[in-house]
């Protein structure tokens, strides 16, 4: 009976050693197969709408592009930071410049992808030239965006600047203001909430557009195409050039994401290549 047993013993581990050994074989082969994990940092409108555009062109590539959704302007560089993930795609050249200053990093930017225009919006009047005397005017806290707003509302002819084309400007360097404009300096997705509160409000597009504002239909004041702000890609040094990354660019300059861009968004955000 002993013996028997063991007999038995010996042949279920024989079999079980064999379905062992055909699964690892099957999940190797899969392995092997599997495509390029690549995950990105995004802000949910345009950039990871866009992103979607390229999923199918890199899954051909053999790469799996994984969106990472966030929905403000610094936890997309610290996941890039502590590389949880490969790479961002949220900021401009001017923005990434001035993060990589204040928090010590050396990310590196390119391949320029679209222009989300800033744009002065008012729930309360129709044309600027109806803003009142003490007007409370909300721009962008974050040091980039409030000075580009800041260059806006000079184009608007509301302020003057202490340096007319600086990228840097502040509040306190606001030369001359004749309608005596209070500038509030909110966090950029709280404008569109506060709007309401406020006489006029300059508003990135990728926070205009999920509340239902569109720069060329409904901006009082828009950004020229010129623009030097072009959203793009974000790296850790000397990921740049690897293949995967390089296909991601590629893949957001094609002429697909042209034609959507141009067709999804109807002049709301500007093609930058």
């Amino acid at each position: 009976m002993k013996k028997w047993l063991a007999l038995a013993a010996t042949a279920v581990l024989g079999a079980s050693l064999l379905i062992s050994g055909c699964g690892s074989s099957t999940n190797n082969a899969s392995s092997s197969g599997s495509k390029e994990v690549l995950k990105v940092a995004a802000n949910p409108v345009p950039h990871a709408e866009i992103l979607e555009q390229v999923k199918p062109i890199l899954a051909k590539e053999g790469v799996d592009l994984q969106i990472v959704e966030f929905t403000d302007y610094i936890q997309p560089n610290m996941a890039l930071s502590s590389h949880e993930v490969d790479a961002n795609f949220f900021a401009n050249v001017p923005y990434q410049n001035n993060y990589n200053k204040d928090h010590g990093t050396n990310f590196v930017s390119f391949a320029p992808v679209h222009i989300e225009p800033l744009a002065i919006y008012s729930q309360k009047i129709k044309d600027l030239k109806d803003l009142p005397n003490g007007a409370k005017v909300a721009i962008p806290s974050d040091p980039t965006n409030s000075a580009r707003a800041l260059l806006l509302l000079q184009s608007a002819g509301l302020v003057t600047l202490k340096d007319p084309t600086g990228l840097t400007n502040t509040v306190f360097d606001v030369t001359s203001n004749p309608k005596n404009i209070q500038i509030t300096e909110l966090e950029a997705a709280q404008i569109p909430r506060s709007i309401q509160d406020l006489d006029a409000a300059v508003i990135n597009a990728n926070y205009a557009l999920p509340a239902g504002l569109n720069p060329t239909k409904d901006g009082l004041f828009v950004e020229k195409a010129d623009s030097p702000y072009a959203n793009l890609l974000s790296v850790n040094p000397g990921d740049e050039n690897k293949p995967a990354i390089q296909k991601l660019a590629k893949a957001l300059q094609s002429p697909e994401v042209k034609k959507f861009i141009e067709e999804h968004y109807k002049g709301a955000i500007i093609p930058a290549f």
